[in-house]
């Protein structure tokens, strides 16, 4: 059975962030300049996240996500998938990566029991690409997704973030790939949080009007998940189209999720700087009872929305989040 928050909204899906490092520097999630990142001590073990996680289940948690930084740069990350996997009461165990270096572990993390991978890809031009995310591994990113694909992993989702007058012309290229492969295009509205990008969002409702228009016929709503994203498809399409409008059309009354970051708080919201320290209790012997109550507070303290326009200073960036 779910956790229930003070408005009502049954929580049961945990992100896991396992690390804040990541081999991409993408200017949205990272700021420009140096960044410190936690030391190891700061980090919580896999033992640690372990634990935590069995109490969530244990709550009435069900759906567990691993996240970053890019989770696949923490050595080790397949065995902690397997662990995961063994806890009694996980419905759907998924990771959201950058697909860097997938090709080298797709199968091993199949193997391990992830059941489902989110990859993140703003563009298709390898040019652009570079640009963005300051690296030139597109061509690995590819290779990740065509052997998360080999693997089985299915359905794929690729997360793209979509910037005005950055990538705005390459969304119906994005869209054709839903007719070549059985993918979900997911299209992300983007969100301004501390970043150096300013006025980029391109709503939801634009995107869908440039491809209602591209020739394919409109788009046919799908019927509804338990995420964020509203899901469409073109009537001969082999995969769908995902919109999540987080900007433009909050869906905070169908939140239902938390968030443990990798240096030990529980984050009940993105966009709010409130946080509970976890890893300080478990340090300092705090029992599993009390462990499950700080998780209950946590959640009891959703806020029922939230506010972009607010003038809040994000004390942290989407990278030591968990995005």
């Amino acid at each position: 059975m779910a956790i229930i928050d003070a408005y009502g909204r049954h929580i049961q899906y945990l992100r896991v962030s396992v690390t804040d490092q990541c081999n991409f520097r993408c200017s949205y999630c990272m700021p420009a300049g140096n960044t410190t990142w936690f030391s190891e001590k700061e980090i919580l073990s896999y033992d640690e996240m372990l634990r935590m996680i069995r109490i969530a289940v244990k709550a009435g948690i069900t759906k567990i996500r691993i996240t970053g930084g890019e989770p696949l740069v923490r050595k080790d990350l397949v065995d902690f998938i397997a662990e995961i996997k063994k806890i009694p009461g996980i419905r759907d165990l998924s990771m959201t990566t950058n697909g860097s270096l997938l090709s080298q572990y797709a199968w091993q993390l199949k193997r391990a029991g992830l059941d489902r991978v989110n990859i993140s890809l703003d563009t298709l031009c390898e040019d652009r690409f570079a640009k963005i995310t300051g690296r030139n591994m597109f061509r690995q990113v590819l290779m990740g997704i065509e052997s998360a694909e080999q693997a089985g992993f299915a359905p794929i989702k690729l997360n793209v973030v979509v910037m005005d007058r950055i990538n705005t012309d390459e969304l119906v290229d994005f869209a054709r790939i839903s007719f070549e492969k059985p993918y979900e295009i997911r299209f992300i509205e983007y969100m301004q949080m501390n970043s150096d990008c300013k006025n980029l969002l391109f709503s939801a409702m634009g995107i869908k009007e440039i491809l209602n228009q591209a020739g394919w016929g409109n788009l046919i709503e799908q019927p509804y998940s338990d995420g964020p994203a509203s899901v469409f498809r073109f009537s001969k399409a082999q995969g769908s189209i995902g919109f999540i409008a987080a900007a433009t059309e909050h869906f905070c009354s169908q939140c239902n999720r938390i968030r443990l970051t990798a240096d030990g708080r529980l984050k009940p919201c993105l966009l709010s700087n409130a946080e509970f320290d976890i890893k300080k209790k478990m340090r300092t012997g705090t029992t599993d009872f009390d462990l499950e109550n700080q998780l209950r507070r946590s959640i009891w303290q959703k806020s029922a929305q939230y506010d972009l326009d607010r003038k809040e200073i994000y004390t942290r960036g989407m990278f030591q989040t968990g995005g």
